[in-house]
């Protein structure tokens, strides 16, 4: 039996930390259904769905899908209509990250990156379109980078998927133009997630310095600010670019980055 057929229902991929988690919880706490995704089993995500569900009434439901495997990012759209009968919003969230020089980064690293940035967002888009134009009305929100817009050096297979993803973006805003279904992109500077403290100790051997050099010299180097960007910001970003107000707004990106590429 379907559920909730009439509350607009929220997937976000990755978003059992990070940027994910903080999207996920500004969602339900704007009322949306929202369906949580990473790769572990739901035991082990019980910590993230017990934050996204305080303080908000919103049903929220886990779906462990590894989207590294092949066919797993449209099952998973699959799945979130089988049992809510729609997907309304879309969040490509799900990130991976290497710092490597080019002549040092395996193809497999390679590979693993541009698939999670960029090939799963394709699929995952391919397969919630045809729901959100058989009701006249959708959001799909890529989690891009500011590496989207400009490079840096040692991050060749990122900053490849994340200027793809933007591509991406802006086609499938094309496309869909006249469905009542937007398509944009968001690009955050560094944001201190999981994912970027993963980063420090590969940017440490990269560059030859110590942590917090790597925080000053590497990371916030760009960024006038000198403030790392905080998960919040991008979530009610997000949570506008879902919203009616926000219908005319389409096939960009969106930068929150300190002023990084303002350079």
């Amino acid at each position: 039996m379907l559920e909730n057929e009439t509350k607009k229902v929220a997937l976000v991929t990755g978003s059992t930390s990070g940027i994910g988690l903080a999207i996920a919880k500004e969602l339900a706490l704007k009322g949306y259904i929202v369906a949580l995704n990473s790769s572990v089993e739901e035991n082990e995500a019980k910590q993230a769905i017990k934050q996204v569900k305080e303080n908000s009434s919103s049903k929220v439901v886990y779906f462990a899908f590894d989207l590294l495997k092949t066919g797993a990012p449209e099952a998973l759209v699959k799945a979130v209509i089988a049992k809510f009968g729609r997907i309304d919003i879309l969040v490509n969230n799900a990130g991976v990250q290497k710092v490597a020089p080019i002549e040092e980064l395996e193809i497999s690293d390679w590979d693993r990156v541009r698939t999670i940035s960029l090939d799963v967002s394709f699929q995952t888009i391919k397969a919630a379109i045809p729901d959100m134009k058989r009701r006249g009305w959708g959001r799909i929100i890529n989690i891009a980078s500011a590496h989207g817009l400009v490079a840096s050096q040692f991050k060749s297979a990122y900053v490849a998927a994340k200027h793809g993803l933007i591509g991406l973006t802006k086609t499938a805003a094309l496309e869909v133009a006249q469905n009542g279904i937007t398509v944009n992109a968001i690009c955050p500077g560094y944001v201190f997630t999981p994912l970027v403290e993963k980063q420090l100790k590969d940017q440490m051997k990269a560059h030859g310095l110590n942590k917090e050099q790597v925080i000053e010299q590497i990371m916030l180097a760009n960024q006038p600010t000198k403030e790392f960007i905080q998960p919040q910001e991008i979530a009610c970003l997000a949570s506008y670019l879902c919203s009616d107000m926000a219908k005319s707004i389409t096939g960009t990106s969106i930068a929150i980055d300190g002023g990084w590429t303002a350079r």
